[in-house]
Protein backbone atom coordinates (compact mmCIF):
# COMPACT_ATOMS: atom_id res chain seq x y z
CA UNK A 1 0.00 0.00 0.00
CA UNK A 2 1.42 3.54 -1.03
CA UNK A 3 2.14 5.55 2.28
CA UNK A 4 0.80 9.12 2.21
CA UNK A 5 3.11 11.37 3.54
CA UNK A 6 2.19 14.14 5.95
CA UNK A 7 2.63 16.79 3.61
CA UNK A 8 0.17 15.54 1.51
CA UNK A 9 -2.75 15.19 3.98
CA UNK A 10 -1.88 18.69 5.25
CA UNK A 11 -2.39 19.70 1.54
CA UNK A 12 -5.85 17.87 1.16
CA UNK A 13 -6.81 19.16 4.12
CA UNK A 14 -6.17 22.91 3.33
CA UNK A 15 -7.98 22.37 0.18
CA UNK A 16 -10.79 21.01 1.73
CA UNK A 17 -10.95 23.44 4.29
CA UNK A 18 -10.88 26.37 1.45
CA UNK A 19 -13.59 24.58 -0.43
CA UNK A 20 -15.36 24.49 2.16
CA UNK A 21 -15.11 28.26 3.65
CA UNK A 22 -15.47 28.95 0.06
CA UNK A 23 -19.38 27.51 0.03
CA UNK A 24 -19.93 29.12 3.44
CA UNK A 25 -19.26 32.19 2.06
CA UNK A 26 -20.98 32.22 -1.44
CA UNK A 27 -23.94 34.48 -0.83
CA UNK A 28 -27.79 33.75 0.06
CA UNK A 29 -30.20 34.88 -2.62
CA UNK A 30 -31.52 37.76 -2.39
CA UNK A 31 -35.19 38.06 -3.23
CA UNK A 32 -35.99 41.51 -5.45
CA UNK A 33 -39.60 42.85 -4.84
CA UNK A 34 -41.55 45.57 -7.06
CA UNK A 35 -43.61 47.51 -4.80
CA UNK A 36 -45.61 49.84 -7.08
CA UNK A 37 -47.38 52.52 -5.29
CA UNK A 38 -49.31 54.93 -6.00
CA UNK A 39 -48.51 57.59 -2.90
CA UNK A 40 -45.14 59.55 -1.64
CA UNK A 41 -43.37 57.30 0.92
CA UNK A 42 -44.89 59.02 3.71
CA UNK A 43 -48.53 58.11 2.54
CA UNK A 44 -47.53 54.45 1.56
CA UNK A 45 -45.59 53.70 4.79
CA UNK A 46 -48.43 52.12 6.91
CA UNK A 47 -49.06 49.43 3.97
CA UNK A 48 -45.49 48.87 3.40
CA UNK A 49 -44.39 48.76 7.08
CA UNK A 50 -47.50 46.50 7.91
CA UNK A 51 -46.38 43.99 4.66
CA UNK A 52 -42.52 43.93 5.52
CA UNK A 53 -43.29 42.97 9.30
CA UNK A 54 -45.82 40.43 8.05
CA UNK A 55 -42.76 39.62 5.33
CA UNK A 56 -40.09 39.28 8.40
CA UNK A 57 -42.27 36.91 10.41
CA UNK A 58 -42.38 34.57 7.31
CA UNK A 59 -38.41 35.02 7.40
CA UNK A 60 -37.61 37.05 4.60
CA UNK A 61 -35.90 39.74 5.98
CA UNK A 62 -35.18 43.43 4.09
CA UNK A 63 -31.41 43.70 3.21
CA UNK A 64 -30.42 40.35 3.78
CA UNK A 65 -32.55 37.58 1.73
CA UNK A 66 -35.00 40.42 0.31
CA UNK A 67 -34.54 43.64 -1.16
CA UNK A 68 -37.58 45.74 -2.11
CA UNK A 69 -37.98 48.05 -4.98
CA UNK A 70 -40.05 50.61 -4.51
CA UNK A 71 -41.57 53.09 -6.71
CA UNK A 72 -44.02 55.98 -5.99
CA UNK A 73 -46.68 57.54 -8.57
CA UNK A 74 -46.59 60.99 -5.77
CA UNK A 75 -50.14 60.92 -6.64
CA UNK A 76 -49.83 61.16 -10.61
CA UNK A 77 -51.68 58.51 -12.36
CA UNK A 78 -50.12 58.89 -15.24
CA UNK A 79 -46.90 57.82 -14.25
CA UNK A 80 -47.77 54.11 -13.71
CA UNK A 81 -47.12 52.86 -16.70
CA UNK A 82 -43.58 53.99 -16.55
CA UNK A 83 -42.88 53.04 -13.36
CA UNK A 84 -44.18 49.63 -13.66
CA UNK A 85 -42.20 48.88 -16.94
CA UNK A 86 -39.57 49.59 -14.89
CA UNK A 87 -40.14 47.30 -12.52
CA UNK A 88 -40.12 44.60 -15.38
CA UNK A 89 -37.86 45.99 -16.69
CA UNK A 90 -35.24 45.18 -13.38
CA UNK A 91 -36.72 41.91 -13.98
CA UNK A 92 -37.96 41.86 -9.98
CA UNK A 93 -38.99 38.27 -8.87
CA UNK A 94 -42.52 39.64 -7.42
CA UNK A 95 -44.57 42.76 -8.15
CA UNK A 96 -46.75 44.11 -5.29
CA UNK A 97 -49.33 46.85 -6.14
CA UNK A 98 -52.81 47.46 -5.85
CA UNK A 99 -56.07 50.04 -7.27
CA UNK A 100 -57.01 48.50 -10.70
CA UNK A 101 -55.01 51.18 -12.44
CA UNK A 102 -52.27 49.89 -10.94
CA UNK A 103 -52.62 46.25 -11.18
CA UNK A 104 -53.36 46.98 -15.00
CA UNK A 105 -49.99 49.33 -15.88
CA UNK A 106 -47.81 46.00 -14.20
CA UNK A 107 -49.99 43.22 -16.52
CA UNK A 108 -49.18 45.45 -19.19
CA UNK A 109 -45.79 45.86 -18.47
CA UNK A 110 -45.21 42.01 -17.76
CA UNK A 111 -46.76 38.58 -18.54
CA UNK A 112 -44.51 36.67 -16.76
CA UNK A 113 -43.16 38.19 -13.50
CA UNK A 114 -45.90 37.26 -10.61
CA UNK A 115 -48.60 40.16 -9.70
CA UNK A 116 -49.58 40.03 -6.37
CA UNK A 117 -52.45 42.22 -5.51
CA UNK A 118 -52.80 43.98 -2.03
CA UNK A 119 -56.16 44.70 -1.67
CA UNK A 120 -56.97 47.75 -2.87
CA UNK A 121 -59.06 47.78 -6.74
CA UNK A 122 -63.07 46.51 -7.65
CA UNK A 123 -64.32 43.30 -8.63
CA UNK A 124 -61.03 41.86 -10.14
CA UNK A 125 -62.98 39.96 -12.78
CA UNK A 126 -64.91 42.32 -13.78
CA UNK A 127 -62.24 44.76 -14.28
CA UNK A 128 -60.60 42.10 -16.23
CA UNK A 129 -57.53 41.17 -14.54
CA UNK A 130 -57.97 37.71 -13.81
CA UNK A 131 -60.19 34.91 -15.04
CA UNK A 132 -62.01 33.74 -11.82
CA UNK A 133 -61.34 34.05 -8.25
CA UNK A 134 -60.95 30.57 -7.67
CA UNK A 135 -58.48 30.22 -10.40
CA UNK A 136 -57.26 33.49 -11.30
CA UNK A 137 -54.88 32.42 -14.58
CA UNK A 138 -52.15 34.47 -15.90
CA UNK A 139 -49.38 36.54 -13.18
CA UNK A 140 -51.85 38.19 -11.39
CA UNK A 141 -53.04 36.81 -7.90
CA UNK A 142 -53.45 38.24 -4.04
CA UNK A 143 -56.33 40.06 -2.06
CA UNK A 144 -59.12 41.95 -2.73
CA UNK A 145 -61.07 43.82 -0.48
CA UNK A 146 -64.14 44.38 -2.89
CA UNK A 147 -67.29 42.92 -0.63
CA UNK A 148 -70.55 44.19 -1.74
CA UNK A 149 -72.44 44.09 1.45
CA UNK A 150 -70.35 46.52 3.23
CA UNK A 151 -72.49 49.58 2.25
CA UNK A 152 -75.33 48.39 3.70
CA UNK A 153 -73.38 47.66 6.72
CA UNK A 154 -71.73 51.11 7.03
CA UNK A 155 -75.59 52.85 6.69
CA UNK A 156 -76.84 50.78 9.15
CA UNK A 157 -73.68 51.48 11.67
CA UNK A 158 -74.28 55.33 10.85
CA UNK A 159 -78.21 54.79 11.51
CA UNK A 160 -77.41 53.31 14.95
CA UNK A 161 -74.62 56.08 15.59
CA UNK A 162 -77.23 59.00 14.24
CA UNK A 163 -80.59 58.03 15.46
CA UNK A 164 -82.58 60.66 13.53
CA UNK A 165 -80.71 59.97 10.64
CA UNK A 166 -82.99 61.10 7.47
CA UNK A 167 -80.49 62.30 4.81
CA UNK A 168 -77.52 61.13 3.49
CA UNK A 169 -75.01 62.82 1.53
CA UNK A 170 -72.71 60.42 -0.56
CA UNK A 171 -69.49 61.70 -2.24
CA UNK A 172 -67.83 59.27 -5.06
CA UNK A 173 -65.33 59.26 -7.90
CA UNK A 174 -67.37 57.23 -10.72
CA UNK A 175 -64.44 56.83 -12.48
CA UNK A 176 -63.45 53.90 -9.76
CA UNK A 177 -65.47 51.04 -10.42
CA UNK A 178 -65.94 49.59 -7.28
CA UNK A 179 -67.41 53.13 -6.06
CA UNK A 180 -69.91 53.16 -8.79
CA UNK A 181 -71.20 50.24 -8.32
CA UNK A 182 -71.70 50.87 -4.38
CA UNK A 183 -73.15 54.30 -5.69
CA UNK A 184 -75.64 52.94 -8.17
CA UNK A 185 -76.82 49.38 -7.11
CA UNK A 186 -75.82 48.55 -3.29
CA UNK A 187 -76.44 52.01 -1.27
CA UNK A 188 -80.02 53.01 -3.01
CA UNK A 189 -81.07 49.42 -1.56
CA UNK A 190 -79.75 49.75 1.30
CA UNK A 191 -80.60 53.40 2.06
CA UNK A 192 -84.58 52.55 0.94
CA UNK A 193 -84.62 49.36 3.37
CA UNK A 194 -82.98 51.80 6.69
CA UNK A 195 -86.08 54.48 5.46
CA UNK A 196 -83.10 57.03 4.54
CA UNK A 197 -82.99 59.47 1.79
CA UNK A 198 -79.46 59.06 -0.22
CA UNK A 199 -78.39 61.91 -2.53
CA UNK A 200 -75.05 61.11 -4.75
CA UNK A 201 -72.95 63.43 -5.76
CA UNK A 202 -69.84 62.85 -8.40
CA UNK A 203 -66.46 63.92 -7.49
CA UNK A 204 -65.02 64.42 -10.86
CA UNK A 205 -61.84 66.58 -10.65
CA UNK A 206 -59.99 68.71 -7.35
CA UNK A 207 -62.29 71.43 -8.98
CA UNK A 208 -65.56 69.42 -7.79
CA UNK A 209 -65.04 69.53 -3.88
CA UNK A 210 -65.82 73.30 -3.17
CA UNK A 211 -69.21 73.27 -5.70
CA UNK A 212 -70.30 69.58 -3.85
CA UNK A 213 -69.49 70.79 -0.78
CA UNK A 214 -71.81 73.88 -0.97
CA UNK A 215 -74.83 71.71 -2.60
CA UNK A 216 -74.87 69.52 0.34
CA UNK A 217 -74.80 72.03 2.59
CA UNK A 218 -77.50 73.76 1.06
CA UNK A 219 -79.66 70.44 1.06
CA UNK A 220 -79.48 70.35 4.42
CA UNK A 221 -77.76 66.57 4.96
CA UNK A 222 -77.38 64.44 8.77
CA UNK A 223 -74.56 63.10 7.24
CA UNK A 224 -71.97 62.11 4.99
CA UNK A 225 -70.70 58.93 3.35
CA UNK A 226 -67.52 59.20 1.61
CA UNK A 227 -66.34 56.33 -1.02
CA UNK A 228 -62.85 56.54 -0.79
CA UNK A 229 -60.43 54.85 -2.40
CA UNK A 230 -58.42 56.51 -5.95
CA UNK A 231 -55.84 59.11 -6.51
CA UNK A 232 -58.47 62.10 -6.56
CA UNK A 233 -60.61 61.03 -3.35
CA UNK A 234 -57.13 60.19 -1.13
CA UNK A 235 -55.47 63.19 -2.18
CA UNK A 236 -58.37 64.91 -1.02
CA UNK A 237 -58.83 63.10 1.65
CA UNK A 238 -58.42 65.82 4.32
CA UNK A 239 -60.28 68.33 2.37
CA UNK A 240 -63.12 66.26 2.76
CA UNK A 241 -62.48 65.54 6.45
CA UNK A 242 -62.77 69.29 7.39
CA UNK A 243 -65.37 69.75 5.38
CA UNK A 244 -67.59 67.47 7.85
CA UNK A 245 -66.09 68.73 10.86
CA UNK A 246 -66.59 72.63 10.04
CA UNK A 247 -70.22 71.58 8.73
CA UNK A 248 -70.83 69.12 12.07
CA UNK A 249 -71.93 65.91 9.92
CA UNK A 250 -71.02 62.80 10.95
CA UNK A 251 -69.61 60.90 8.45
CA UNK A 252 -68.22 57.17 7.64
CA UNK A 253 -65.97 56.30 4.94
CA UNK A 254 -64.81 53.29 3.15
CA UNK A 255 -61.19 53.79 3.72
CA UNK A 256 -59.50 54.08 7.17
CA UNK A 257 -59.86 58.17 7.59
CA UNK A 258 -61.19 57.50 11.20
CA UNK A 259 -57.70 57.49 11.76
CA UNK A 260 -57.12 60.81 10.63
CA UNK A 261 -60.01 62.88 11.19
CA UNK A 262 -63.32 61.35 10.17
CA UNK A 263 -66.01 59.83 12.25
CA UNK A 264 -66.42 56.03 11.64
CA UNK A 265 -64.56 53.73 9.69
CA UNK A 266 -65.85 50.11 8.67
CA UNK A 267 -64.22 47.72 6.28
CA UNK A 268 -62.05 44.47 5.93
CA UNK A 269 -58.90 44.54 8.95
CA UNK A 270 -55.95 45.70 6.72
CA UNK A 271 -53.64 44.62 9.05
CA UNK A 272 -55.12 41.39 8.80
CA UNK A 273 -55.35 41.76 4.87
CA UNK A 274 -51.43 42.75 4.74
CA UNK A 275 -50.58 39.96 6.40
CA UNK A 276 -52.04 37.55 3.95
CA UNK A 277 -50.29 38.97 1.23
CA UNK A 278 -46.92 38.02 2.87
CA UNK A 279 -48.45 34.71 2.70
CA UNK A 280 -49.10 35.02 -1.31
CA UNK A 281 -45.45 36.35 -1.35
CA UNK A 282 -43.81 32.93 0.82
CA UNK A 283 -46.48 30.52 -1.99
CA UNK A 284 -45.11 32.30 -5.01
CA UNK A 285 -41.74 32.35 -3.68
CA UNK A 286 -41.50 28.58 -2.58
CA UNK A 287 -42.76 27.54 -6.02
CA UNK A 288 -46.62 28.32 -6.30
CA UNK A 289 -48.24 29.97 -9.63
CA UNK A 290 -50.26 32.88 -9.12
CA UNK A 291 -52.54 31.64 -12.12
CA UNK A 292 -53.07 28.29 -9.47
CA UNK A 293 -53.68 30.24 -6.30
CA UNK A 294 -57.59 31.55 -5.66
CA UNK A 295 -58.21 34.89 -4.76
CA UNK A 296 -59.25 35.60 -1.06
CA UNK A 297 -61.78 38.18 0.02
CA UNK A 298 -61.98 39.98 3.61
CA UNK A 299 -62.58 37.58 6.50
CA UNK A 300 -62.01 40.07 9.24
CA UNK A 301 -63.94 43.35 9.69
CA UNK A 302 -63.23 46.33 11.72
CA UNK A 303 -65.05 49.39 12.96
CA UNK A 304 -63.02 52.35 14.47
CA UNK A 305 -64.80 55.55 15.87
CA UNK A 306 -63.10 58.97 16.55
CA UNK A 307 -64.47 59.72 19.55
CA UNK A 308 -62.10 62.97 19.59
CA UNK A 309 -64.36 63.94 16.74
CA UNK A 310 -67.69 63.31 17.69
CA UNK A 311 -66.77 65.90 20.59
CA UNK A 312 -65.91 68.38 18.02
CA UNK A 313 -68.92 67.91 16.01
CA UNK A 314 -71.07 67.64 19.14
CA UNK A 315 -72.29 64.16 18.79
CA UNK A 316 -72.54 61.51 21.30
CA UNK A 317 -71.82 58.06 20.23
CA UNK A 318 -75.08 55.55 21.95
CA UNK A 319 -73.19 52.68 23.67
CA UNK A 320 -74.53 49.79 21.78
CA UNK A 321 -71.99 51.41 18.56
CA UNK A 322 -69.17 52.23 20.88
CA UNK A 323 -69.14 48.90 22.65
CA UNK A 324 -68.67 47.34 19.29
CA UNK A 325 -65.45 49.45 17.60
CA UNK A 326 -62.41 47.57 17.44
CA UNK A 327 -60.66 50.84 17.70
CA UNK A 328 -61.84 54.01 19.54
CA UNK A 329 -59.33 57.18 18.88
CA UNK A 330 -60.01 59.69 21.82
Amino acid sequence: MKKVGSSSILVATLVLGFGVAAEAQQPKKVTRIGYLSPFDPARESTRADAIQLALRELGYIEGQNIATEYRYAQGKADRYPELAAELARLKVDIILTGGDPLIRAAKNATKTIPIVMTGAGSDPVKAGLIDALDRPGGNVTGITLFYRELGGKRLELLKEAVPKLARVAVLYDPAIPRNELEAKEVLPVAASALGLTARFWEIRAAGDFEKVFAAITKWRADALYVLGGGTLMRNNEKRTIGFALKSRLPSVYTTPAAVIGGLMYYGADFVDSYRRVATYVDKILKGAKPADLPIEQPTKFELIINLKTAKQIGLTIPSNVLGRADKVIR
